[in-house]
């Protein structure tokens, strides 16, 4: 990441709009290649090129757009869609709490909408890293290519994923699981607490897909419920400390 000491606010927005394509992208060829593989997930759900760019483009996280696949492929209600979207993605609702704080007090509100519009864990990381008060210019050079390079990359895995033989669209959706576990290993290593979580969302959405009257209810509803579930009680008995907390919040 691009570490400046001299203030965003000092600087030209032009400065400051090159440092976040800068910083943007190794994000957005990132983004490219696990887009790539969501591409997959996408067009098994019976999406065109365009949607799944326009899918991407407006729903920039890997997790919620995943979710809202699975219960597209389901043919699940509208109403659920939007709810295991939001839920799948709430975290963001917080991260933009969070950055919201950084931006000087007169920043205008369709800044902080726009900024908010592509609040990812990793601009949120290299955004909440700077020193001082921010530039909203910083986050618009980042999102000039991270959001395309998510949407254009879901839109080739759809393509891919129309013209690629049966065994190889087989594989490359495995190679999406293969990213989530990439993604809850390292936090699960590291916290044990977030490992008996995560095992028990394993072992609650098997027990919940054979159970009487719960395995009644479509996929999409049962994620629901067990996210809402094991997020609430895995937050009320076991709360980060505030100073802890404060301290991961300034680091991430």
């Amino acid at each position: 990441m691009t570490e400046s000491f001299e203030p965003d606010l000092t600087r030209s927005t032009r400065q400051v709009f090159l440092e976040g394509v800068h910083d943007g992208t190794p994000i957005a060829l990132g983004y490219f290649v696990v887009s790539f593989t969501l591409g997959i997930a996408a067009r098994n759900a019976g999406l065109d090129p365009l949607q799944g760019f326009l899918a991407s483009f407006f729903n920039n996280a890997s997790a919620g757009e995943y979710a809202g696949f699975t219960v597209i492929a389901a043919d699940a209600p509208y109403l659920e869609i939007i709810l295991i979207t939001l839920v799948a993605n709430a975290r963001y609702m917080l991260m933009s709490c969070a950055l919201s704080q950084k931006f000087p007090a007169g920043t205008s509100i369709w800044h902080r909408i726009f900024v908010g519009f592509d609040v990812t864990d990793e601009i949120f990381g290299i955004t909440i890293a700077r020193k001082g008060l921010l530039n909203p210019y910083y986050n618009y050079g980042a999102m000039a290519l991270a959001l395309p390079g998510w949407a254009v990359g879901t839109a080739l895995g759809v393509v891919a994923g129309n013209i690629l033989p049966p065994s190889v669209v087989s594989a490359l959706s495995v190679a999406l699981y293969g990213m989530f576990l990439w993604v809850i290993i390292p936090p699960a290593k590291k916290n044990r607490i977030v490992g008996a979580l995560v095992l028990a969302s394993f072992a609650l959405s098997y027990i919940a897909s054979i159970a009487p009257m719960l395995s009644d209810f479509s996929l999409g509803t049962r994620t629901i419920i067990l996210t809402i579930l094991i997020a609430g009680i895995g937050a009320a008995l076991f709360p980060i400390p505030e100073k802890q907390g404060q301290q991961k919040g300034g680091n991430d």
